[in-house]
């Protein structure tokens, strides 16, 4: 019988897997929320396929990915995501994903991932493919941050420290009317990439903290916004709030 391991953050997602996959008759021998955590039951359990998202709260299931790929584990990986970015399609593959299938699939193309990916084959969902190469050949993703302009990202620092349009005004020597206009331009900016791809913002965190050009402490604020941005750019996919459609 074909072993299972499921890495989601939605336990409702995980139950309705569970249920799908155990009437496929595989069978399911763990799941996790968290990354590291499935790393750990990964190598102790062996599981012939994991299945895994890519948005996981504050955590990427590209660090699982990265951490599996020089294990050499006869694991194979299938990514179960809403992100039908080229860029994300194009990176799980670089890091050695087997299938990419959307939620929102039918239940039926979960299990042939499964049953392809397990033969040693690849397997994604249609027009993914097309993604992936889209990705692969346009060379490298633009920087996100390099999206904003000096200014913009200026006051985007302050803005993730708590300070007002007036306190930002003061450090920069610009009026509170121009700092509001400032602030209007960077929310429009994030809310159009974050529709754009929902992991986006959570990039552009981890780039902030490795960088420590904002200090840890700091982003908790941005994390927040973040949060929210995903949240809003995934109920706004059609089928965000269903997983698998039978």
């Amino acid at each position: 019988m074909t072993t299972l391991y499921l890495v989601d953050d939605h336990a409702i997602v995980r139950e309705g897997l569970r249920a799908v996959l155990e009437a496929a008759a595989f069978e399911v021998v763990g799941e996790s929320a968290d990354p590291g955590h499935a790393f750990e039951d990964i190598l102790r359990l062996r599981p012939d396929v994991v299945l895994l998202d890519l948005s996981l709260g504050d955590r990427s299931g590209m660090e699982l990915l990265a951490q599996l790929q020089p294990r050499g584990l006869p694991t194979r990986v299938v990514v179960l995501t809403m992100s039908d970015q080229p860029r994300n399609i194009a990176e799980a593959i670089r890091l050695g994903a087997s299938g990419y299938v959307l939620k929102g699939s039918p239940g039926a193309e979960v299990v042939r991932a499964i049953h392809t990916v397990v033969q040693g084959r690849r397997h994604f969902s249609e027009n993914v493919a097309d993604r992936a190469i889209e990705a692969l050949s346009s060379g490298p993703v633009t920087d996100p941050i390099a999206r904003l302009s000096a200014r913009e990202r200026q006051i985007l620092e302050l803005v993730v420290r708590g300070q007002s349009s007036a306190a930002i005004g003061t450090v920069l020597h610009l009026s509170s009317k121009t700092v509001d206009t400032y602030r209007r331009r960077i929310a429009s900016t994030a809310i159009v990439l974050a529709r754009e791809d929902p992991l986006l913002v959570k990039e552009v965190i981890a780039r902030l903290r490795a960088s420590g050009e904002i200090a840890a402490d700091d982003l908790v604020y941005l994390d927040r916004i973040a949060d929210r941005w995903i949240g809003i750019a995934e109920g706004l996919r059609q089928g965000a709030a269903r997983v698998l459609t039978t």
